[in-house]
């Protein structure tokens, strides 16, 4: 599969270039007195992971579907992300992801820009 994801119309949405992930450990730290400390990491899953992508200059059309696709998913609603990956057999892999926020910019009549925030979730 191609970077990105599939929407409601079958269509895989390829974000532009310059995709960006973040990336933070969740430790649980403990300062003793003597200036110890003790760190352990927080759960089976501790490093957190979000991208920012953007879809821009797309058609209404385009950007109606992908608007769409995140609005059916309510935030809630895990689905499939493919990300580059040098790791992996084929220079991809696939996550799972959710969509908690997205921002929706007109720029004319023709075209239109949305950025987004995925979350990366691990469920089945």
């Amino acid at each position: 599969m191609a970077i990105g994801f599939t929407d409601l119309t079958s269509t895989v949405r390829t974000p532009d270039k310059g995709m960006t992930k973040s990336s933070s450990p969740t430790v649980h730290k403990i300062q003793f007195g003597d200036g110890y400390m003790q760190r352990v990491t927080e759960g089976i899953n501790p490093i957190k992971e979000s991208y920012q992508v953007s879809f821009s200059n797309r058609t209404r059309t385009d950007i109606d579907d992908i608007v769409a696709f995140l609005d059916n998913k309510k935030g809630v609603t895990a689905f499939n992300f493919t990300v580059p990956d040098t790791n992996s057999s084929g220079n991809e892999k696939t996550i799972k992801v959710i969509c908690e926020s997205y921002n929706l910019n007109w720029i004319n009549g023709i075209a239109s820009t949305v950025s987004a925030t995925f979350l990366r979730v691990y469920e089945p």
